[in-house]
């Protein structure tokens, strides 16, 4: 048997990121991390997110497959190159003038708590059965990805009861500014071809408004833009999440990067991830 990684078959996370509706909880995560202003500063300070957020948004899946379902050493590569790109990078407050590390600890928490939140709150939401422990499991679990990223694993909410707690502290800093508006725009409107603009006003419209609306109701009151009751929004979350898992997994699993193929090719079939699998 071959390298099972940092995670192994054995975790909740190898079950749960195989799971097509962790494409819209990516989604939930860029506008919860855009609301807070040193946070969302140094991504947009340090890239040109427009024109580049679609690469953005596939090195994020790629680290998160890698780090998933790659071997231990690629995993740790991985966060290698994090770490060393957060090293270099700086931001800048435009009222203060204060210049400060996008790899500061705070921000890379909030990054970490915010990711992890909307994976667990959509797939948890959409149908994928989890238990309370199985979604404390989870969260504890992720104190290895933060520490590919820098973070003290220590330091890192290893619950539901201390992720809301996190939320509850860091809740009167975030704030919905100048550069969260740009993250809202762009979600809504990302560029595409002129030829495509039929396809992103059906499909990726309803995909980034599903995922606005998941997200928590503090989030809706900071961007000023309503959203439907929780009750309906479970509704499109379940709807959606059954669609999706209609589609075979193994079509699924054919889109580039190919994590997960490629780690039941050197696992074994067995490797293969499925909600049944959670609770053996």
């Amino acid at each position: 048997m071959g390298d099972p990684g940092l995670f192994t078959p054995n975790s909740v996370t190898w079950q749960m990121h195989g799971d097509p509706m962790m494409w819209v909880a990516g989604v939930r995560a860029l506008y919860l991390q855009a609301l807070h202003p040193r946070a969302v500063r140094g991504v947009l300070q340090n890239s040109d997110f427009r024109r580049d957020a679609w690469g953005r948004l596939m090195r994020t899946a790629n680290f998160v497959g890698t780090t998933t379902y790659g071997t231990t050493e690629a995993a740790e590569r991985a966060g290698a190159r994090v770490r060393k790109i957060h090293s270099v990078l700086t931001a800048t407050d435009p009222e203060t003038g204060e210049r400060y590390g996008v790899g500061e600890p705070e921000l890379l928490l909030w990054v970490h708590c915010a990711e992890i939140d909307s994976y667990l709150h959509v797939l948890r939401r959409s149908g994928f059965p989890l238990t309370d422990a199985q979604a404390d499991r989870y969260i504890a679990e992720h104190r290895v990805s933060a520490r590919l990223v820098g973070l003290d694993p220590e330091t890192v909410p290893a619950s539901r009861a201390e992720l809301a707690a996190y939320f509850g502290k860091v809740r009167p800093e975030l704030v919905a500014g100048p550069e969260a508006r740009e993250v809202d725009d762009f979600l809504l409107r990302p560029p595409t071809h002129p030829l495509l603009i039929p396809a992103r006003e059906v499909l990726w419209r309803r995909v980034a408004h599903l995922a606005y609306a998941a997200l928590p109701p503090y989030a809706h009151e900071l961007y000023g833009r309503p959203a439907p009751t929780p009750a309906v929004v479970t509704r499109r979350l379940r709807a959606t999440g059954a669609l999706l898992r209609c589609v075979p997994a193994r079509v699924r699993w054919q889109l580039p990067p190919k994590h997960i193929l490629r780690a039941m090719a050197r696992l074994g079939p067995q490797a293969r991830p499925a909600p049944y699998k959670v609770g053996r």
